[in-house]
């Protein structure tokens, strides 16, 4: 049975920038990367718009707060390094209605707290930045970028198997089984591992990672698809750069928006609805070993008791595309239905309380010899190489 110094469960960019700053620091240390898709970084990552985010909306302190802005950094010199795409574009976050100007107050608020440029635009200022934008009100934020993700990916992968590290596809992680001396990794149609060290970034499956070693784990995932629209390439005109909502203070979702790619599409969305499988893209991906395990989770009937109405508005711009557009006309009013074809769909894997909270913080949780990260949705990207310092921190304090 093959031995390891640490073994990391998932290779999406946080398994990933973990890595890096693992063996960045640690050569000495023998890593491997399980990833148990063929390619890496196939969910979360794969599916990710690619805002580089500037930290505006995060509650001051917060792990989303600090990671956020030092990962942000890291990520844009990361990028310059490696000659990865990538544009410091700005964003325009927009009030479409006197109801809203208070909760903007709170975010220029919030920008000054966590040390991001955000100034308050006039009408005629907001109409310069985004000509097509209707608002009565709005923050410019110029640290708001775009990159390309994906080739972040690659290019980590590449250094790691360069310095010696070892990346596995196709190797799914079954069972977890925590010793005194080590951590007994099992994989599907393959010899067992064995690790000093465990370290798990299963996203959409994270908390069944983690409740191999800690079963009374009170968390559970549930996945929230984000549907997507595009704009055709002859109305790419409409929208300049990143046009967000102001969001509702209840969730940990931006709202419906418009955002211009690295590759100059532009997206348009996302809503969130309970998908119908942990990997469920589509509405008729259903898996119902999923649905069971959602239907069984107290958390999931307390969310859907306290916000149903919000629910149901979620749904019916994901069955209506008019619906989908009218909400991006509040940002946008020249947009119409002919003006967007169907994109791919993302799936949030949002960790929830058996109480119905949502979860808005970056979590992990650790035992003896195993490091679990539990929940790091949306600026998971942004901040995924501060966050990976941390874990990599975490994982030197576990082995010496």
């Amino acid at each position: 049975m093959t031995r390891h110094d640490v073994v990391i469960v998932g290779g999406g960019i946080i398994g990933l920038t973990t890595a890096w700053n693992l063996t960045s620091t640690n050569p000495e240390l023998s890593v491997t990367v399980l990833e148990k898709e063929e390619r890496l970084a196939v969910h979360q990552t794969g599916h990710n718009s690619g805002v580089l985010h500037s930290g505006i909306y995060y509650r001051p302190g917060s792990n989303k707060a600090t990671t956020c802005r030092a990962g942000r950094a890291a990520m844009i010199e990361f990028c310059r390094a490696n000659d990865i795409d990538h544009d410091i574009c700005g964003k325009v976050i927009v009030a479409t209605g006197a109801d809203q100007v208070v909760s903007l107050d709170a975010l220029a608020d919030r920008a000054e707290a966590n040390g991001v440029k955000a100034r308050r635009v006039s009408v005629a200022e907001l109409r310069e930045l985004e000509p097509e934008v209707a608002g009565i009100d709005a923050l410019h934020v110029p640290d708001a970028g775009i990159v390309d993700f994906g080739a972040v990916c690659r290019t980590l992968a590449a250094k790691l198997v360069d310095a010696g590290t070892l990346i596995r596809t196709g190797a799914e992680v079954t069972s977890l089984s925590e010793g005194i001396r080590d951590v007994r990794v099992d994989l599907a149609g393959a010899e067992p591992l064995r690790a000093d060290l465990v370290i798990t970034c299963g996203g959409l499956h994270s908390d069944r990672l983690a409740r191999h070693v800690q079963p009374e784990l009170p968390e559970r995932i549930l996945p929230f698809r984000g549907e997507y629209f595009e704009l055709k390439p002859e109305r790419r005109q409409l929208v300049k750069n990143l046009i967000y909502p102001v969001p509702d203070p209840r969730f940990p979702f931006l709202g419906v928006h418009l955002t211009r790619t690295i590759d100059g599409s532009i997206h348009a969305g996302p809503n969130a609805v309970l998908a119908l499988a942990r990997e469920g893209y589509r509405w008729r991906d259903i898996d119902v070993r999923d649905l069971a395990e959602v239907f069984a989770f107290p958390g999931w009937w307390r969310l859907a008791a306290s916000y149903w109405r919000t629910g149901v508005g979620e749904y019916y711009r994901s069955l209506s595309k008019r619906a989908f557009v009218a909400a991006l006309q509040q940002l946008v009013p020249a947009l119409s239905t002919d003006d967007l074809e169907a994109s791919p769909a993302g799936v949030r894997a949002q960790a929830v309380s058996r109480q119905g909270e949502l979860l808005d913080d970056f979590v992990w949780s650790e035992t003896s010899r195993v490091v679990s990260v539990l929940n790091a949705p949306s600026p998971a990207a942004t901040a995924s190489l501060a966050i990976g310092q941390r874990i990599a921190d975490r994982a030197v304090a576990h082995l010496t």
